[in-house]
């Protein structure tokens, strides 16, 4: 049974009760009608009579809400029925007012303790990981309706042809002396050394045999594997020498020739023109558009197997982050206070920039339903709890006429 058929079964339960006290009334005040002038049966009938005119009176009201009572058309019944259009609009602007207000939002979001709230949930593995997945679903809903073709060609004309279609010298020229000034190339330099070190130790056939291949015809074999064999020991101690020592000449050399080349490519009109030169046949050349897509297909394939598996490395390390900040958010009240705060803000921009828009759908709605609908509707929903009011008028108006019943007596 769903809840409507509850609501139906409740309102005809309650209805069956409230018009059981009227008739039970009725039948009492019949059988005392004799004696209503004489002893203690005058006290019955008349407490009766009076829970009668109370019980009709409170079932007009109620009915006078959905319908005209007895089929009768009284003005000022059926109200609902015949002004719900009305009632929709003084609905709509009792819920704009007293509750879509800015200072009432603002206070029940300040109440809320949403941040912390939120931390709690998130500092708990369950709630990271949940988080984590939900994170996961709108990712893949997002590589879902991305297109290839649409983003290869986003990619091509506003990365490619618009971002990197650009002149590169005196940009480039820029972040060259910052890296040289910042000394940030020298751990690039230390692994080429290394690096170097590391084959001319490996490799020391290579360099002789290519010593001898250049060794004039008319020198004795002895001295050309002396020369080599010694061009081979400097070039060794040469790469060690720049491998240990960080203020090498050749690493100075090295830093004063970049530091020059960084100066020309932001002052020199013939090394920019080299620049754009460079970039143009990067730009032209056929296989940069086919970079672009393989690099996208191996992002887009590596993000759908990431985001697919709960135990891949991009959401273990997710979930870590959410969990970290979660734990954060708890303890930190100040980020409590600065995020409770966004949200009021949030919040409050919300309620005064479309609630006008918002309680117009109970208006738009009302207005939707015809009167006989809306009655049903409503009286669904509230008519079980209006039933009372026939209780309590049966059960006052018999207590009430009870009361002045004896006072007459009284008197009398």
């Amino acid at each position: 049974m769903g809840p409507d058929e509850i609501r139906r079964a409740q309102l005809r339960r309650m209805k069956l009760v409230a018009t059981g006290l009227l008739a039970l009334a009725a039948l009492i005040y019949v059988a005392t009608l004799p004696g209503r002038h004489s002893g203690w049966l005058g006290f019955v009938n008349t407490a009766a009579e009076a829970a009668m005119v109370g019980a009709v009176a409170d079932w007009f009201a109620v009915t006078a809400l959905f319908r005209h009572p007895l089929g009768l058309r009284i003005p000022h019944t059926a109200i609902i029925p015949t002004r719900k259009d009305a009632l929709g609009h003084n609905l709509e602007d009792f819920v704009g007012t007293h509750f879509l207000a800015e200072d009432v939002v603002r206070e029940r979001v300040a109440r809320a303790g949403i941040s912390r709230r939120v931390g709690i949930w998130l500092s708990r593995r369950a709630g990271a990981e949940r988080a984590t997945a939900e994170l996961a679903s709108l990712a893949r809903g997002a590589l879902t309706v991305m297109k290839d073709e649409t983003v290869l060609t986003v990619l091509d004309e506003v990365f490619v042809r618009k971002v990197l279609n650009r002149p590169w010298g005196p940009p480039s020229g820029r972040l060259l002396a910052r890296i040289v000034a910042d000394g940030a190339h020298h751990r690039l330099v230390d692994v080429g050394a290394d690096h170097l070190h590391e084959w001319l130790s490996d490799h020391e056939d290579v360099i002789i045999r290519l010593v001898l291949e250049r060794a004039p015809t008319w020198t004795p074999n002895w001295l050309d594997h002396r020369v080599a064999q010694r061009a081979y020991v400097e070039a060794l101690t040469f790469a060690a020498d720049v491998r240990a020592d960080p203020h090498h000449r050749a690493r100075k050399a090295l830093d004063s020739l970049l530091t020059e080349f960084a100066h020309d490519l932001q002052n020199d009109p013939e090394a920019q023109a080299k620049a754009d030169a460079f970039r143009d046949r990067l730009l032209s050349h056929p296989d940069v558009r086919g970079a672009v897509e393989q690099l996208w297909t191996t992002v887009r394939r590596s993000l759908e197997e990431a985001v697919d598996d709960p135990g891949s490395d991009l959401r273990v390390r997710t979930t870590d982050a959410v969990q970290s900040f979660g734990e954060r958010l708890v303890a930190d009240q100040a980020l409590q206070r600065r995020l409770d705060g966004y949200a009021e803000d949030a919040a409050a921009h919300l309620v005064t920039s479309y609630r006008d828009e918002v309680v117009t759908v109970i208006s738009e709605t009302v207005q939707r339903w015809d009167g006989e609908g809306a009655s049903r509707r409503i009286e669904l929903h509230v008519g079980r709890d209006l039933q009372f009011i026939r209780i309590n008028g049966t059960v006052v108006g018999g207590l009430v006429g009870l009361v002045i019943h004896t006072i007459t007596v009284l008197i009398g």
